[in-house]
């Protein structure tokens, strides 16, 4: 089938004939082979979020998928056409604007569509005799004599073509002017991002446990946000501050990091804070030391409490956007914009679901490390909640014809004993939108820009690749420093698959006649780090360099902090006609390979993800595959031993993957999206309140009989005898209580469901 869509049968064996069945029906067929006797019982708890949003429009077409703002404006304008009361909702939603109550672009004495129209033509032909670079303040007196408030532009120009646009609404709606009027609103002026698991900060972070591309996303939007924010309320003629607060945890055992600072202002902003606040234990001390993402979920619902407080004390009211990142951002995210009453949007940036083959089905066996019980069960109330879904690729939405999505796999599924979804999220919702990240330009630009290249770092560098000595932050050398190199970069972890790349290069002798191979990853000595899985891969990489004899022909750097100087290190790689290699089982973005690209590199990546779209393969990079090791190895060496036999192929690489980078994938365009989603799913969200609100209903109950439960299952940090608990009979206890709690659930669902 096409990506997002499916259609689930049952094949008769005696015949071959097929029956069409529901996906409740699937479920429940593959329940038996896990838990026979849940999926025979008929209250066994169910969900159906999908039963909720009947009267939602949605996409249908699996190529408009992830393009939910165009759909969203072509239905307001299908909706609002027509008679002029039809319009009436849009007035109301035009009355709520202000600013620390301050009325935005009409007040109070317009009370209809026809006195808004007039006022709109009074005006426009008022601005029309002006010089176009008038300053509103010289009219605005007269502005106010029709009712309309500042926030219409700062020039006459400006007003003027923003009166005509609404003009052009009101008249008749169209899907081109609907979006272009509300990426006008003021309606965003400060925003909460949350991001909470890890060491949150801006030196002497990456690499450390749960702390990667996700901080250097977020501060690079941060920093986009900011600078649009800036131009946009510059253009609307007001003069407001704006804020963003990128929330995370307060850290007290910092390891010489800043994560033990409460309030700290983002590099390179002029508005943009970072706020701590600490996780606290069950006495309500603050819990000092780092804990897992995986572990985090007992403290979560508090850190909500703890964060609202401070938000609303900063911002000195309520912010006009909240967006979360990951599992434990969006579920705080869905509690603070549910009970605070604000615009939400989520970004996944991995979903775990999809990292553990079978982890949903076989939750019981992995819940006592990884408590994917918890986790899945907070990604399905934070997609249901959100308002906005922000996506990098098509992919990691619905994924492709072989492989579904991300979310897709989120659409229907089972963990036996605990839940069914007959419905979890549907990708064709208009709620999920594609918004690519680009990579910082300041620190990364092409290798061949020498003017900006900084010289003064190449001694470290040089020492960094090649010494020949052991140390703290490297082993391993490159006994011939004139080969290419293959570079990689990213945490140590199973899923980023560094030690699969090592294991590439270990048996492929073409290869390693060809080049050096150099990973940037994790920690060198086991007994230093305390993530399970990076024990795990960094015994695994000692391994594979003994058994495949690589010392002479890689070097393994510690994992990196220092951005800048990254940057660099990525364009001396490519001094050396080297490439860059990202072999992640599954990438939902891959940010290092836009780092790579943007400075010249050409780059091999993934073929699961993101990565896939990013590049055009064989033009602009390439793909490879992360589960055939040998074939990825085999395509490597060709462009090698292509490069070697004609150089100018190197360079033709090199420039398409910039020229497919300026194209597609820069903060701007990024933070222009993000902030016009945030101005009309505002609006839209109006238009369906009575659903949304029996939506909601429905979450606030399976998160307080379903979520909760869970998360109390989970031992909290230092809680040894807890820990001992949960490694015994964690989840059998979680399945006791679940059951509990899912006739209730089950029953009081149908007295909602009757209700809608």
């Amino acid at each position: 089938m096409n990506p997002g869509i499916w259609e689930y049968v049952k094949v008769h064996s005696d015949d071959l004939s097929v029956e069409g069945i529901t996906p409740s029906e699937y479920l429940k067929f593959k329940e038996t082979l896990y838990d026979e006797k849940w999926a025979k019982d008929d209250n066994s708890l169910e969900v159906d979020f999908g039963a909720l949003d009947l009267s939602t429009p949605h996409l249908t077409l699996p190529s408009s998928i992830g393009n939910g703002l165009q759909f969203v404006s072509k239905f307001m304008s299908s909706k609002l056409g027509g008679k002029p009361e039809s319009m009436k909702p849009l007035l109301d939603y035009l009355l709520t604007l202000n600013y620390r109550g301050e009325k935005l672009m009409i007040n109070d004495t317009i009370d209809t569509v026809s006195k808004l129209q007039t006022a709109l033509l009074l005006a426009e032909v008022f601005v029309s005799g002006l010089p176009k670079y008038t300053p509103y303040l010289k009219f605005e007196q007269r502005f106010q004599e029709w009712g309309l408030e500042k926030g219409w532009g700062d020039t006459a120009e400006r007003c003027k073509e923003t009166l005509n646009c609404l003009s052009e609404v009101l008249q008749a709606p169209d899907p081109t002017n609907m979006e272009k009027f509300f990426s006008r609103v003021p309606s965003i002026f400060n925003i909460v991002i949350f991001s909470i698991h890890g060491y949150f900060g801006q030196e002497k972070v990456l690499g450390l446990p749960d702390t990667g591309g996700q901080v250097v996303y977020i501060l690079d939007q941060v920093r986009a946000m900011e600078e649009e924010l800036l131009q946009r309320i510059k253009q609307q003629g007001l003069h407001v501050t704006p804020k963003i607060l990128v929330l995370t945890r307060l850290i007290p055992d910092a390891k010489g990091t800043k994560c033990n600072v409460e309030l700290e202002p983002v590099e390179n902003t002029k508005y943009s804070h970072i706020l701590r606040v600490p996780f606290k234990t069950e006495d309500g001390k603050d819990l000092r030391q780092w804990v897992s993402r995986f572990d985090i979920y007992p403290y979560l619902e508090r850190y909500a409490q703890d964060s609202c407080a401070k938000i609303l004390d900063i911002l000195e009211g309520k912010p006009d956007l909240i967006i979360g990142n990951y599992t434990d951002g969006n579920l705080v995210a869905s509690l603070l914009s549910n009970k605070l009453c604000v615009t939400q949007g989520t970004i996944a940036h991995a979903l775990e679901k999809t990292k553990y083959e079978d982890s949903d089905v076989k939750w019981r066996e992995m819940d006592q490390k990884y408590h994917f019980s918890c986790q899945f069960t907070a990604d399905m109330i934070s997609m249901n909640t959100s308002d906005f879904i922000i996506t990098s690729t098509y992919q990691e939405i619905a994924g492709s014809k072989e492989k579904p999505g991300q979310y897709e796999h989120h659409y229907a599924f089972t963990m036996p004993g605990l839940c069914r979804y007959a419905t979890g999220i549907n990708v064709f919702d208009p709620k999920f939108n594609i918004a690519a990240p680009g990579a910082d330009q300041s620190i990364y630009f092409p290798f061949t820009q020498k003017q900006k290249r900084l010289t003064d770092l190449h001694p470290q560098i040089d020492e960094l690749l090649y010494s020949k000595d052991d140390t703290d932050e490297h082993i391993g050398y490159l006994a011939d420093r004139n080969k290419p190199i293959i570079f990689s970069m990213a945490r140590l972890d199973k899923v980023k698959n560094i030690t699969g790349l090592v294991e590439w290069y270990g048996q492929n002798k073409k290869l390693r006649d060809l080049v050096n191979l150099v990973v940037v990853a994790g920690l060198l000595d086991a007994s230093q780090s305390k993530d399970r899985e990076e024990i795990e891969e960094i015994n695994k990489m000692h391994n594979l360099m003994d058994r495949y004899q690589l010392k002479g022909q890689i070097r393994w750097i510690k994992a990196q902090t220092d951005r800048v100087r990254n940057g660099e290190l990525y364009r001396c790689i490519a001094d050396t006609k080297g490439a860059f290699v990202q072999p992640a089982l599954y990438e939902a973005f891959g940010l290092t390979v836009i780092e790579a690209m943007n400075c010249g590199l050409p780059t091999f990546a993934t073929n699961q993800g993101g990565p896939a779209e990013i590049i055009i393969d064989g033009v602009s990079g390439f793909h490879v595959n992360p589960i055939n090791g040998r074939e990825a190895g085999i395509k490597i060496a060709d462009f090698f031993q292509k490069c070697k036999e004609d150089p100018s192929y190197w360079n033709k690489v090199s420039t398409a993957g910039l020229q497919r980078i300026y194209e597609c994938y820069t903060w701007k365009i990024y933070a222009t999206r993000v902030l016009n989603m945030g101005s009309t799913y505002s609006f839209w969200k109006t238009l369906n309140k009575e659903e949304r609100q029996a939506k909601q209903r429905y979450l606030q109950i399976f998160y307080n009989v379903q979520y909760r439960n869970l998360a109390k299952a989970v031992a909290r940090a230092g809680d040894q005898q807890a820990r001992q608990t949960t490694t015994g009979v964690a989840p059998s206890e979680i399945v006791k209580a679940a059951d509990s709690d899912a006739k209730d659930l089950n029953q009081v669902s149908r007295a909602e469901a009757s209700s809608f």
